[in-house]
């Protein structure tokens, strides 16, 4: 087989698999409706306490050091104009529009999306998917509908919580390095930043957690070949959640701020 011809059978791979991707979410999506019943209710919860308390230290130390990191950069480069005290409002900015939900949602896809990619995986291996299907049960609306709405319910909260902590990670740095004092800096912050770059990163975030199941969950169970393939599609979640938030975010950003 020549280079043109594994280079369109890629394509068309790449088409396939997306096209079942998003079969696969708007089948969850149509029974979202089921979300209130006893298990369901029971398996979203659980899913948000597994994807949201638990991801809170790992989300804190990234958020803390994107902040200072942020605070340091541009505060340095500030300097040189005298304007340091307005590195307030850079931090805030680049966090609500744009840092903030892509952090988080690299977090979430790294940790959550690969749990549950190997975890579908698995199931797929040791046949419980067709299992749940002899059962009469769909394994869209019993795995993928809870773990969907539970990661659109929690990212806008964990990426709020993720600018609290860089903006006040970029407060320590302008108050310790740069001169910065607090209330110079928290008034920068309130007085420039607007209501739209908090929605539109709250907005970012919910698509980012959408990517993140949808990609976990169509990859785990597309898992063959035992425990090598377990790991084969938890390493593809992890790369293609990777590249699509990315993709996503730029886009979301050009549709939003032209």
């Amino acid at each position: 087989m020549n280079a043109w011809a594994r280079v369109g059978r890629e394509v068309l791979l790449a088409l396939r698999n997306t096209g079942r991707a998003l079969v696969m979410l708007g089948e969850a999506i149509v029974n979202i409706r089921h979300v209130f019943s006893r298990q369901n209710r029971y398996e979203t919860i659980h899913q948000m306490f597994v994807s949201g308390i638990k991801s809170l230290g790992v989300i804190t130390v990234v958020a803390l050091f994107t902040g200072m990191i942020l605070a340091l950069q541009t505060g340095l480069e500030l300097r040189r104009f005298g304007q340091e005290v307005n590195i307030g409002t850079a931090v805030t900015v680049v966090l609500l529009r744009e840092m903030g939900p892509f952090m988080t949602g690299l977090i979430i896809a790294a940790s959550v999306g690969s749990a549950i990619a190997a975890q579908m995986g698995t199931m797929v291996v040791a046949e419980e998917i067709a299992a749940l299907e002899i059962m009469s049960i769909n394994p869209v609306r019993f795995l993928v509908m809870p773990r969907l709405v539970a990661l659109a319910l929690i990212m806008p909260f964990l990426t709020m919580y993720t600018n609290a902590v860089g903006i006040l990670g970029g407060a320590i740095v302008g108050y310790t390095q740069l001169g910065v004092s607090f209330t110079a800096y928290f008034d920068n912050c309130t007085r420039f930043a607007e209501n739209k770059d908090l929605f539109v990163g709250l907005f970012k975030a919910i698509i980012f957690g959408v990517i993140v199941v949808t990609v976990a969950c169509h990859q785990g169970f597309a898992t063959t070949e035992g425990a090598v393939g377990v790991g084969r599609s938890t390493r593809r979640t992890v790369i293609i959640a990777f590249l699509t938030i990315l993709t996503m975010g730029y886009f979301i950003t050009r549709m939003f701020y032209k």
